[in-house]
């Protein structure tokens, strides 16, 4: 089984200005353009964005059914254009299923039992289909630490 936990910071065109994580990107987005997606945004971990966006004391957005599928998709495909060594492990998987194994939760996952939807799994298999949008692009260098360079994709 491979892992695909990471706490590496993504950007997605919607995320691009603030330089968020994945699940912060995505809580946020249960609450856009209101001050609740500020306060995840601002939260000073995952964890905390999570918790925020799990409260439904703070009302959806009206069209977030039909479109948390969408904005998932961009969340993880970013994060697997921007991490050659997590689109290697992917790839990897070759055309294994991929399961989200969790009791936690019985849409992106498996519901610990099998039952669930496995969106997540779902999802990762489908972007482990298409092509990587870096993969021609030469990195540059950005800033260097120590005897170590760090590189972006342009």
């Amino acid at each position: 089984m491979v892992s695909f936990r990471t706490s590496r910071t993504f950007r997605s065109k919607s995320a691009e200005r603030f330089g968020l994580r994945q699940s912060t990107f995505f809580q946020g987005q249960k609450f856009a353009k209101t001050e609740h997606e500020d306060q995840i945004r601002r939260a000073k971990s995952p964890m905390i964005a999570t918790r925020f966006g799990r409260d439904r004391e703070r009302p959806l957005r009206n069209d977030w059914e039909s479109v948390k599928d969408s904005i998932m998709r961009e969340a993880v495909t970013a994060k697997f254009d921007q991490y050659p060594d997590l689109r290697v492990l992917l790839l990897e998987t070759g055309d294994r299923k991929i399961i989200e194994h969790t009791e936690n939760d019985s849409y992106w996952g498996d519901g610990g039992d099998g039952s669930g939807k496995n969106m997540m799994g779902i999802l990762l298999m489908e972007i482990r289909q298409k092509p990587n949008e870096n993969a021609n692009k030469t990195p540059e260098p950005t800033r260097g630490t120590g005897s170590f360079l760090l590189f972006q994709s342009r």
